[in-house]
């Protein structure tokens, strides 16, 4: 059994739909065990740090799996920590990038992964995001992995050469629908699969890496029954997932990037070892973009989530609270494309100021302990209200549409704002109405959306303190005091806070 639940606790609040992006279109989500949900989403590679683009999959499925709470699921949620390295296939280096980042940064390869796993957990805090019910690495599952290579071997789809091991699409597509999900058709995908390491050694271009052979040179390795080697990219889902979801569960996530070839191929690799489609509803968030066009190293325009929070970027004009950050991507529908820019940011952190004051008008009324009369109370505006509030969860169940919530929330902002103005009597609402507005908008902003205030007053006093120790460090190097200037340098990196002294005399820091 993968869950226990008691079911005679179980309610379900409406119907939700949900697109999938196996069927493009929206269907009726029905979880495979009544009252319980398994969900996979895949986590980061954690060879650097996380930029922005990676925040929107940490909030839309943090989002996704707080409104399947909300429900009455008891929800599942397994998050990988991609923490090997992978044979990269199809427009990626063939690489391994743990270790490439490693000798860059002299350190040994599970030092980096455990600085960039820290950063990256740091970074989910900050963004207020719930951690996962199980986070699974790369590296603590290679058993799992080499046990799932050899069924696949076994059962004909997976073969060996110079102690690589490949999937056989070709076979594979023979009884199967290998680019449903993606809507690949292979022949398109022979003509445009590029030439990377190893491609010579497979039977056709189209076949992915199940465990690649390691040269002498490779920091990351393991014992395997092909020889010493590494782990393929899609392998370490399905095994994962299998292991504490099961044979097939309710929910896979990921970014819209993933669907060819990471996803395609974990579809391929599970029903062949435990026959049967590994995933019911597959969800896809699409990606953030600068001036329409995609975030990449390639085109200079990544922008770390640390630079987003210091304002330490070129593309950045100041320092945005992470709580911006979340407001901004909650705008938007997940499925739709969302484009950068300090407009856009500034826009979101005046709406998340104004949305939070209303909030907090609005606890002020209830702590008021206003009396409420049915004879004072105005039907149309009490009709108004209640239809804005009951819209949260209809547009929710309709595949997870927080703009819409969003929408409707600052139709409300007024509405409180004048109650709290006495320009609206709180009188004009019966008790259940106040309640139900009070409830939901505490149950949306705080609970599902998981805002916070955005306090300035405590970022201008970190900044404060941060230019405080600056000149006493100063000062200290000044008169040569360097027992001094390196105490307060290493206990402000210990803290995760780094100084730089500049050429021209400067020291600026930034959060790590």
């Amino acid at each position: 059994m993968i869950f226990t639940i008691d079911h005679s606790q179980f309610t379900i609040m409406g119907e939700l739909k949900v697109y999938n992006s196996l069927s493009r279109e929206k269907e009726v989500f029905k979880s495979m065990t009544p009252g319980l949900v398994g969900m996979y989403v895949c986590g980061p590679t954690v060879s650097g740090e996380s930029h922005l683009g990676h925040a929107r999959p940490y909030i839309t499925f943090d989002v996704i799996y707080r409104y399947l709470m909300h429900l009455g699921y008891k929800v599942r949620y397994v998050r990988n920590i991609t923490d090997a390295g992978h044979f990269e296939e199809e427009g990626r280096e063939a690489e391994d990038k743990i270790s490439k980042k490693a000798v860059l940064e002299k350190l040994e390869p599970m030092e980096l992964v455990q600085k960039y796993t820290n950063l990256y957990h740091w970074a989910m805090n900050q963004f207020n995001c719930l951690p996962p019910s199980i986070e699974p690495t790369a590296t603590g599952h290679i058993v799992e992995q080499i046990n799932m290579i050899e069924k696949i071997i076994a059962d004909g789809y997976g073969y060996v050469v110079n102690g690589s091991v490949y999937f056989d699409v070709m076979k594979y597509a023979e009884t199967h629908d290998y680019g449903k999900l993606s809507g690949r058709v292979i022949d398109e995908q022979l003509e445009t699969t590029r030439d990377l390491e190893g491609q010579e050694e497979k039977r056709n271009k189209a076949d992915f890496a199940l465990w690649k052979n390691a040269a002498p040179e490779h920091i990351m390795r393991w014992k395997s029954p092909w020889g010493i080697g590494f782990p393929g990219w899609h392998i370490e889902c399905s095994a994962m997932s299998t292991k504490y979801l099961g044979e097939q569960f309710d929910i896979h996530g990921g970014g819209m990037d993933l669907l060819f070839p990471h996803h395609e191929s974990e579809i391929a690799q599970s029903t062949v070892c435990n026959h049967v489609p590994p995933v019911r509803y597959w969800i896809h968030n699409n990606m953030i973009t600068i001036n329409g066009r995609k975030m990449s190293k390639s085109l200079n325009n990544v922008i770390k989530l640390t630079e987003m929070f210091s304002g330490n970027h070129p593309m950045v004009e100041k320092a945005y609270h992470p709580m911006t950050i979340r407001f901004f991507i909650l705008q938007t529908h997940y499925r739709s494309t969302l484009d950068f820019s300090n407009e856009a940011l500034q826009g979101a952190e005046k709406g998340l100021k104004r949305l939070w004051e209303a909030y907090e008008n609005l606890g002020k009324l209830r702590d008021a302990g206003y009396e409420m009369r049915d004879d004072q109370v105005d039907t149309d505006l009490e009709s108004r209200i209640t239809k804005l509030v009951s819209e949260f969860d209809e547009f929710m169940n309709d595949d997870f549409s927080t703009a819409k919530v969003l929408a409707n929330m600052f139709e409300l902002v007024p509405l409180i704002n004048s109650m709290k103005d006495k320009t609206i009597p709180v009188s004009s609402l019966s008790k259940e109405t106040f309640g139900l507005l009070q409830k939901q908008m505490k149950t949306f902003v705080e609970d599902i959306f998981a805002f916070k205030s955005i306090n300035e007053e405590d970022n201008e006093k970190l900044r404060g303190v941060m230019q405080l120790l600056i000149d006493i460090r100063k000062e200290a190097r000044g008169r040569k005091d360097f027992v001094t200037s390196d105490k307060i340098r290493n206990q402000l990196h210990r803290l995760g806070i780094s100084l730089k002294d500049e050429k021209d005399g400067s020291i600026s820091w930034s959060i790590e």
